[in-house]
């Protein structure tokens, strides 16, 4: 599919009555659509989607369409909430350690690159301390800087380690032995329900 036809075919998944905060609707993206503005109707799909729950299908579509349209960002956050959608999202209020307290220096880039672990209160089988993996993408800034905070979300590697978590826990990040970060969790929503087949 080219780009036109991604982004038409990612809008007829928007319920009509779904509207931006800027009370932009589909109606109102297929406007853009028709005069060829591609990139306008991409960022306001992406918009409608982080306001109300859609399928797997939308973002996949919006991911290839911002490929095309060589839109990194977008892609990656097209991709990323994709992966939201498969394996859960927990959205945390994170705390960096400053640079003399750790091992990292420089800063966190923001769109879903680092793939840290999590100690989130999980055991070994001899007792000891277990880590579990989770991609984190920082909201709202290119970066996070040692020391800096930030609201981030994390996308679980395994779903079921995480079955736990609450809002309100506090977790750290490690990168090594020694503590990178630690988050408190706002907001935990698990997998999408898999679709059935057939």
């Amino acid at each position: 599919m080219d780009v036109p036809e991604l982004l038409e075919s990612a809008s007829l998944l928007v319920p009509e009555e779904t509207a931006t905060a800027n009370d932009i609707t589909v109606r109102d993206i297929w406007d853009y659509l028709v005069h060829d503005e591609w990139e306008i109707a991409l960022g306001l799909l992406e918009e409608l989607g982080d306001g109300y729950p859609l399928p797997l299908t939308f973002w996949e579509k919006l991911g290839n369409a911002a490929e095309q349209l060589r839109l990194e960002r977008s892609a990656a956050w097209c991709h990323w909430r994709c992966l939201e959608i498969r394996n859960g999202v927990i959205r945390a209020d994170l705390t960096l350690r400053s640079a003399a307290e750790a091992s990292r220096t420089t800063p966190i880039a923001g769109p879903g690159v680092l793939r840290p672990m999590w100690d989130i209160g999980n055991l070994s089988p001899t007792g000891g301390q277990a880590v579990s993996i989770a991609a984190l993408w920082v909201e709202g800034m290119p970066y996070l800087e040692p020391g800096g905070r930030a609201t981030v979300r994390l996308v679980p590697f395994t779903p079921s380690h995480w079955k736990h978590v609450q809002p309100g826990q506090r977790i750290t990040m490690h990168e090594d032995r020694t503590v990178a970060g630690t988050a408190v969790i706002l907001e935990v929503r698990p997998p999408a329900p898999a679709m059935p087949t057939g």
